[in-house]
């Protein structure tokens, strides 16, 4: 019986081991950096785009990337994104919504965060007289609760591809969409158009290269990354969760072993496209949904002048 005891005890010691080396720094591999042209686009002049901020939640450096500290406590962003076009308005995600806390408590206790809370992006809209007919609807990157709370108070087409409404019918992650959802409209649409950027397949939303969605599951089976080309030569990647902190991308960090498998539902996925979008990271602004300093370049609605 002793030899049992101790080497169940050996096992505990080393799985303890294996945890703690999982929050090491070890970055992947240095990729080689996109070199050839970038896909054209012929964005129309009056394109724009905002960042609307509806709140932030703690969270652990040392649990967002290999090699973050635990004595790092970050916030982490809520913010969704106003892209305007002539042709229609697009949201990317919705931030938190005004059910935000029902949402919250609808998670495992292991996953509420302390969290502030600022105005919904329906608020900031009417706030500036913004004309609602003009949003064609909301591009999720995916349908995690933090992504789609926002949803509740916007009557709006939400945009999804059938690998995440297949995860949507099954995900306990789902829930708050799933809820949300019953009472909206769905718009969805596949990758139709060729692999952009390293991706396998692509959308382009106006067929003009202005905003293009392309195929980047891994974190949930369809989650996506949307690339925006502004009419000023500036290109911007909206990655979703494929990193949380933009450490990801500067230290090529991915998450901690644990993270990955409790977070993703194919990790070896998400290094993928984390890989592109680290070899693109020279040509585009790469903006990882929770980090508030990626959004640091866009504007926020609030400053504009809205509802033009």
């Amino acid at each position: 019986m002793t030899y049992v005891w101790t080497g169940l005890a050996l096992a505990v010691v080393a799985a303890a081991l294996l945890v703690i080396r999982s929050f090491r720094s070890a970055p992947l591999p240095e990729p080689k950096p996109w070199t050839a042209p970038l896909p054209d686009a012929a964005p129309p002049a009056d394109m724009a785009i905002y960042q609307l901020p509806t709140g932030t939640y703690e969270n652990r450096a040392a649990l967002a990337y290999r090699g973050g500290s635990f004595g790092d406590l970050r916030k982490f962003a809520a913010t969704a994104v106003l892209v305007q076009h002539p042709a229609g308005d697009l949201l990317i995600d919705a931030g938190f919504g005004k059910g935000v806390e029902e949402h919250i408590a609808a998670m495992p206790s292991y996953r509420r965060s302390p969290h502030e809370l600022g105005a919904t992006v329906h608020e900031q809209l009417r706030a500036k007289n913004y004309d609602m007919s003009r949003l064609r609807g909301v591009v999720i990157t995916h349908a995690h609760w933090d992504h789609v709370s926002g949803l509740d108070e916007l009557d709006v087409p939400i945009w999804m591809n059938p690998a995440e409404s297949r995860y949507v019918e099954r995900a306990k992650d789902a829930v708050v969409f799933r809820d949300i959802a019953r009472t909206r409209e769905i718009h969805g649409y596949t990758f139709d158009g060729p692999p952009y950027l390293g991706f396998s397949g692509s959308h382009d939303v106006h067929g003009d290269g202005s905003i293009v969605i392309v195929e980047a599951g891994g974190h949930t089976d369809g989650s996506v990354v949307v690339f925006v080309n502004l009419p000023d030569g500036r290109r911007f990647a909206f990655i979703g969760d494929l990193t949380w902190q933009l450490e990801g991308v500067t230290l090529r960090a991915e998450r901690p072993k644990m993270l990955r498998m409790l977070a993703d539902v194919q990790p070896e996925r998400v290094r993928d496209g984390l890989l592109n979008v680290i070899a693109l990271a020279d040509r585009v602004h790469v903006v990882p949904a929770h980090d508030v300093r990626a959004y640091e370049p866009i504007p926020e609605w609030a400053g504009s002048r809205g509802g033009v």
